[in-house]
């Protein structure tokens, strides 16, 4: 399968340019959101509070989000939470010119455009799977995840330049990128949301993704990874503080060095859709996370900025490995049915790792500097990949992640209907009666087998 049997597709085209415009919105604002609480405070731990602000909804609208993937058209729930990212947006650019020397009301409009962002990941990530083949999925994550890093590169840039040139009206700017993203996804053709069995607690249901990744030892393995690596060694937050006080450098600058991991993650994506990761995926993954950790010391001791550029290009493209690596094993060992759930899942643990660990970068900068907190992180990240390898060995041992020709889900109907609430089996996890009597384990492996089962037998994909 070539690349281009993968970007040919318009479907595809208009699914990704959507994502591409979610995730530019993102970094537009981070860029000035940053920038301006730091101008206006000069206090790393306000930075800090930013991503507090972001992460603090996530947690009570998981299951709510999660729910809603799985149980509504999820292009409706992404077109509903853009709208009401927009009107976030308009919130947030009256605040900054009304209110500009009060933080509050600016932490509560950000609590609530990220608020509006926790159903829009969880139910982007479930489209994925359900536009493209299950032979194209891998590649299709690839060139997905290294679209959103082009959009994640071009968005700090275009936010740190336009904010030079026209100050806080970038934020009246804010409103027209959710609006267009809203009005995109509804040209997405996309399969009708799996019919469940109204059988069952609401609650259970909606809570169901966590019991999922929690009887799914390589899916919480990669999951952990990632949330307590970035969440230890994230620099993001900090990079207007490094701009102004250690790289002397002014906003247009604070852009690019913003736009240095999504740069490299982009190089890094374009290698991976033409040299997919086909073995060792589970100790590649542990390695790059590694690099990660190493980058990230190096940017916390550099004095100059084509250093620090350097080193968060690397972030960003071991980051990137790592990415590609996760969502594909999370997304081919989760069936349909539950896809929503488990993104929703993702979603927290990706948005602790970020939003959070931009909180806990703004306390130990203000604790130790910017520059130990970097390096303080970078190390605590070393740490985590031990941590990882030693008490999750599956993932350690994971092998292929691309599927074979036989659909099969990583647990029998069943455990299905009993984990998400229903009394009767979801019809997205149909299969032969012979194939559902196969363990949770078994299955798993089929789809990322360790090395010992990659020799005996094919992989196998999940259904779409």
């Amino acid at each position: 399968m070539t690349p281009a049997a993968v970007y040919a597709q318009p479907n595809l085209l208009r699914f990704i340019c959507t994502r591409m415009l979610i995730v530019m919105a993102m970094q537009v604002q981070a860029v000035a959101l940053g920038w301006f609480v730091y101008a206006q405070t000069g206090s790393a731990l306000s930075l800090g509070l930013i991503g507090l602000a972001q992460f603090l909804p996530s947690i009570p609208l998981l299951a709510i989000a999660g729910y809603a993937a799985d149980h509504y058209d999820r292009r409706k729930v992404v077109m509903a939470s853009q709208s009401v990212q927009a009107i976030g947006a308009l919130g947030l650019y009256a605040c900054v010119h009304l209110m500009p020397a009060q933080m509050l009301p600016i932490y509560l409009m950000a609590m609530l455009i990220a608020g509006a962002r926790s159903f829009s990941l969880p139910a982007t990530a479930s489209l994925l799977p359900n536009i493209v083949t299950r032979e194209q999925f891998p590649q299709a994550v690839a060139f997905s995840s290294s679209s959103m890093q082009f959009a994640a590169m071009v968005g700090p840039a275009i936010g740190g330049f336009l904010y030079a040139g026209i100050g806080e009206d970038i934020f009246l700017a804010l409103v027209a990128l959710p609006v267009c993203a809203a009005v995109l996804i509804f040209t997405v053709k996309a399969p009708p949301a799996v019919e469940a069995a109204d059988h069952g607690s609401a609650w259970k249901k909606a809570v169901a993704g966590f019991s999922y990744v929690r009887h799914h030892q390589l899916i919480l393995g990669a999951m952990s990874l990632d949330l307590f690596a970035v969440l230890l060694g994230g620099v993001t937050a900090l990079l207007p503080i490094f701009a102004q006080d250690i790289l002397h450098v002014g906003p247009g600058e604070l852009g690019i060095l913003r736009s240095g991991p999504t740069f490299g993650a982009l190089l890094v994506g374009i290698a991976l859709m033409w040299l997919p990761v086909n073995r060792r995926a589970g100790g590649t993954m542990l390695w790059s996370v590694v690099v990660f950790g190493i980058a990230t010391i190096v940017f916390g001791l550099s004095t100059d900025f084509l250093v620090s550029l350097a080193a968060l290009i690397v972030i960003g493209g071991s980051d990137m490995v790592s990415l590609v690596i996760r969502q594909t094993m999370i997304q081919m060992a989760t069936p349909d049915a539950m896809r929503g759930r488990v993104s929703a899942v993702n979603s927290v643990f990706v948005g602790a790792s970020n939003q959070l660990g931009s909180f806990e970068a703004g306390v130990m900068a203000s604790l130790l500097g910017a520059a130990a907190a970097a390096v303080v992180g970078g190390f605590g990240t070393l740490l985590v990949v031990a941590a990882i390898a030693f008490y999750f060995p599956d993932l350690r041992k994971a092998d292929r992640l691309h599927g074979g020709e036989k659909p099969s889900v990583p647990i029998n109907e069943n455990e299905i209907a009993s984990i998400s609430g229903e009394a009767e089996p979801m019809a997205a996890t149909e299969q032969r009666p012979e194939e559902g009597e196969r363990n949770s384990r078994d299955e798993v492996r089929a789809c990322v087998s360790a090395p010992e089962a990659g020799r005996s037998a094919g992989p196998k994909a999940l259904p779409q």
